[in-house]
């Protein structure tokens, strides 16, 4: 498949020369890969596969109008490229406006620092997952059900632009998610672990100890009191520090979502305070070794580190070449897709908080009633609305960390949060474990990080006091 890839380049090269002149921009990708899929559940496989990935999308701008059309059949380029070019003049009356970037011509692959799963056979990833199966299922005999997904993709992309870029480019995916849930009587508790690699398979073996820890967890929940709902000053963990900065910022700072709003444009406007000067934070697939890393986006733009807040002042944002050119800044090299069968979207890469100068030891001092919370369920946001559960919780009394809680969401307005952050601890986690979606494109690998953080003023949701 990689050599029918390399085999095209010429031949789309002669079509970007054929039909350029009828569009103000024109785009081919081709993509190959190869994916593995399994899940077990309880003991029993319910998905086992292998597949062969082979597709391709057109994509055409005219007068501000797009085409997009996605494709299996090789042969039939030349077909969709003129369907693609109709649509853009049929529905373009506007103006063009694309952030110019200087044209690629180059052939890059994400490097393995280990074993490539492509040569583990299906039957020893089976045998994985079977094996972390039965450590949930015997962590304890109230867990009632558990769940082993594993997922590994390849993608070799060649995309060719009407603004002279040719670009090869390949990497490959890994993933595991694990759940348990346990159940006594009425009072059901759920733990999770989610593990995401781009560097090699031994990544997702030796996990005995993270397995089995997510079945005590749910166990271990049921015997817990649930949280009183209240406003607190919570202490979250790096991990949950990762998730609240690519859910609740993150996506804010996706210019897609701004130019498209003028409301949040506003609201977004640059250099506006949001939060104290030893807040720090950024979006970059530039930093090499995460899920999120990558040398040029989908429409060719190379790999950058965006800081979006300096300061606790906003100073940037998330681009793709037309909202860049839209709102009159610089592409950022976010342009992405999950597949040849989706156009191209603002999306984060690695969104991370810089740590800051408090000892971690020292983000609970002077608290006298507090929430101390680690890792994550679920959660959900709606604009700048947001709502967390996390994976372990434990009451702060007096600046101590007392007995352990359950059913603990954390939930905000993302804006008046940041401006609540009262230290940034000096510790730091990547978190490898995210899958990004966005417009359909659910799944896209990203990474995320940070340090422990304080805030004050965070709505904790759990059993309401009827005192």
């Amino acid at each position: 498949m990689v050599d029918l890839l390399v085999d095209a380049k010429n031949r789309l090269t002669d079509l970007i020369t054929r039909y350029r002149h009828r569009v103000d921009y024109l785009s081919i990708r081709l993509e190959s890969g190869e994916q593995t899929n399994i899940l077990l559940r309880g003991d029993r496989f319910e998905t086992l596969s292998d597949v062969i990935v082979l597709g391709g999308q057109v994509r055409a701008c005219y007068r501000g109008g797009w085409g997009f059309t996605s494709f299996n059949r090789m042969e039939d380029i030349a077909t969709q490229i003129e369907n693609t070019i109709a649509v853009a003049r049929l529905i373009g009356d506007d103006e063009t406006l694309l952030s110019p970037i200087e044209p690629i011509e180059a052939s890059c692959s994400l490097p393995l620092v280990g074993i490539d799963p492509r040569q583990v056979s299906i039957a020893r990833k089976k045998e994985l997952c079977a094996h972390y199966g039965e450590i949930l299922r015997h962590v304890d005999p109230q867990i009632t059900t558990v769940s082993v997904r594993y997922g590994d993709s390849s993608q070799q992309i060649l995309l060719a632009t009407s603004d002279g870029t040719l670009l090869h480019q390949s990497w490959v995916d890994m993933e595991m998610r694990f759940a348990a849930t346990a159940r006594n009587g009425e009072t059901v508790q759920t733990g999770r672990e989610t593990v995401g690699s781009r560097q090699a398979f031994e990544d997702l073996t030796g996990l005995d100890d993270r397995v089995a820890s997510a079945g005590q967890r749910a166990v271990d929940a049921l015997s817990l009191q649930p949280v009183k709902g209240n406003t607190y000053t919570v202490v979250i963990d790096p991990i949950l520090s990762g998730l609240f900065v690519h859910e609740a910022f993150g996506h804010l700072s996706e210019a897609d979502m701004v130019y498209e709003n003028p409301e949040l444009l506003e609201v977004m406007t640059m250099g506006r305070q949001f939060g104290d000067k030893s807040l720090q934070i950024y979006d970059g697939a530039l930093p090499t070794g995460h899920r999120g890393s990558y040398f040029y986006d989908d429409e060719g733009t190379p790999a950058s580190t965006t800081q979006l807040i300096q300061d606790g002042i906003l100073v940037g944002r998330l681009h793709s070449r037309e909202t860049a050119g839209k709102l009159g800044e610089l592409p950022t090299g976010n342009a992405r897709c999950l597949d040849y069968r989706y156009p191209p979207l603002v999306r984060m890469t690695n969104t991370w908080i810089e740590p800051g100068q408090t000892p971690v030891e020292d983000l609970l001092s002077g608290i006298r009633e507090g929430v101390f919370a680690r890792n994550w369920l679920g959660g959900m946001t709606n604009g700048e609305m947001f709502t967390f559960t996390a994976g372990e919780a434990w009451m702060i009394r007096n600046g101590t960390v007392a007995e352990a809680v359950r059913d603990v969401t954390l939930s905000g307005n993302v804006f008046s949060t940041l401006a609540d952050i009262e230290a940034v601890g000096n510790d730091f986690i990547w978190d490898e474990s995210g899958g990004c979606g966005k417009g359909g494109q659910n799944g896209l690998p990203v990474g995320c990080g940070g340090p422990s953080l304080r805030i004050r003023n965070v709505v904790v949701g759990g059993a309401v006091d009827s005192d």
